[in-house]
């Protein structure tokens, strides 16, 4: 087993992006692939989290991540920060939006190379992967910390062991990268398992920063210049163990939407690759979330309750509601509180198409669940229809809504747990459990918890219009003010945004 260099730095960097599109319906844009529970309770993101902080000598860990998705991915960290020893900080890039991982890598390194210097090792790791074998992936970090040490681009290649079209691949020769292979065909994919020379690409990679940013140079410097005038002009923000990077989105408009495969690791000459066994999946599909649990004598797999009547080969997922089947086969049926997928297993990688059709009729059920996770804390919709809304909020310690006015709709407050700190026009004072209050229309409007457990509140709003969009702030502790406007790149998603 190879150990790793005590002598080198080592910054683990999370990318947290994407859909996660064919894990609809669990999986929305505003709470993507990476924020998933498995059966244990971790997030995928968590997972990712613990399996950088933990490794030998680590004292940051880098992510970045939509700006959209900051506070909860924080949230998630800090959940499982006590199995992290040794105070290891963290620090964040944030992206006003996508641009695909070559401007994530090309920023990685020049954050690193700038705090810790250009010899620093840049481990890159996906937020949505799951790796089960532990010691198998710190000893393929350790070999391919060894590589990248010495000027090598290296990229981690996982073992098929299945003819898998799913998935790009590496031909390869022992450490060395002969050719990187698009997505085969099932006919190709059986024979890179025979063959035995093929890997699959697992995503993830190792080098100095240094290293990336010369080879960006080189091969990518439109993605190198743009991204730098980024890091250069991007809102900083620093407290004890935290650094945060926030892109503006007039300069992160201009760089160029292009992966790390296609505009470096295809192109250099200095790839290498670490074989590697390591319990790895990237959970492309519900058919191979649903394998991660038991099957029964039928091969069904529950996650939740479920009652099953002559069912085979069958995946049910359902959080709230027990479900029940009868005379059916080889379907995934995964039911959250505002909808439903029922699909033949053989198509799940063609749930994205239902994500996809969603998001181009702007159907909210694209982007949002019910339940919406936002800084200060997450609310709920109970009910809506004609002229009324009903919520349920619940505020964390300490959290803060935006100072706010609504032209088009008046709000009922009524505190069901914990105390509010209420702003009511030219009033400020607290409500305590089955105390409530009115907020009339044009009426300027704030609610606080002050105290140390969570607000649970229940509003009922009412009035002609009751979209997310009718605000205006004055005043926010998470850098949302300007209302509506979708220029800013701030999050303009409402009140509760």
């Amino acid at each position: 087993m190879t150990e790793m260099n005590p002598n080198l730095t080592l910054v683990p960097t999370i990318l947290c992006g994407g859909a996660g599109s064919r894990l609809w319906p669990v999986s929305r844009e505003l709470h993507p692939k990476p924020f998933i529970r498995l059966a244990d309770g971790e997030s995928l993101l968590q997972k990712s989290y613990l399996r950088g902080a933990q490794l030998p000598g680590v004292k940051e860990v880098l992510t970045i991540t939509n700006r959209d998705l900051f506070f909860k991915t924080e949230d998630e960290f800090r959940a499982v920060q006590s199995q992290v020893e040794g105070g290891v900080s963290s620090s964040f890039i944030l992206e006003p939006f996508g641009r695909n991982t070559a401007a994530a890598v090309a920023a990685s390194a020049l954050h690193i190379g700038d705090k810790f210097g250009e010899d620093a090792i840049v481990l890159v790791l996906a937020a949505d992967h799951l790796i089960t074998n532990r010691a198998g992936f710190e000893s393929a970090v350790a070999e391919a910390t060894r590589l990248a040490a010495t000027g090598k681009l290296v990229t981690f290649g996982i073992k098929p062991d299945a003819p898998e079209t799913g998935y790009g691949y590496i031909e390869a020769q022992g450490s060395r990268v002969l050719k990187f292979v698009e997505k085969p065909s099932l006919d190709m994919a059986r024979e890179y398992l025979k063959g035995g020379k093929h890997l699959w690409n697992s995503g993830m990679f190792c080098f100095r920063a240094g290293t990336m940013i010369r080879e960006l140079e080189q091969h990518a410097p439109t993605v190198l210049s743009t991204v730098r005038a980024c890091v250069e002009g991007a809102r900083k923000a620093e407290g004890a163990g935290f650094t945060q990077l926030e892109f503006t989105p007039e300069l992160f408009d201009a760089v160029p939407e292009d992966s790390i495969d296609y505009a470096i690791m295809e192109k250099t000459e200095n790839a290498a690759v670490v074989s590697c066994d390591i319990g790895w999946s990237d959970i492309g599909s519900w058919a191979a979330l649903g394998d991660l649990s038991p099957a029964d004598d039928e091969n069904n797999r529950v996650d939740g309750e479920a009652l099953l009547h002559d069912t085979h080969n069958c995946y049910i997922k359902s959080d709230e509601r027990l479900v029940g089947t009868v005379g059916v086969d080889n379907l995934i049926i995964v039911d959250t509180p505002d909808a439903l997928l029922v699909a033949d297993k053989r198509r799940a990688q063609d749930v994205k198409k239902l994500y996809e059709e969603l998001k181009g009729v702007g159907h909210e059920a694209y982007r949002l669940h019910r339940t919406v996770h936002r800084p200060w804390g997450a609310y709920t919709v109970l009910e809506e229809g004609d002229r009324f809304k009903i919520k349920r909020i619940v505020v964390k310690s300490g959290g803060r809504l935006s100072l706010q006015m609504h032209h088009h709709r008046s709000e009922h407050w009524i505190v069901v747990v914990g105390m509010a700190r209420v702003t009511n026009g030219d009033n400020v004072f607290l409500l305590n459990n089955n105390e409530s209050t009115f907020i009339p229309a044009g009426h300027m409007h704030r609610l606080e918890n002050p105290g140390v457990i969570d607000l649970v509140m229940i509003e009922v709003q009412s009035g002609d219009y009751l979209g997310e969009d009718d605000i205006v702030r004055v005043e926010d502790n998470y850098g949302r003010c300007g209302g509506s406007d979708q220029s800013t790149g701030l999050d303009t998603t409402g009140d509760e945004a």
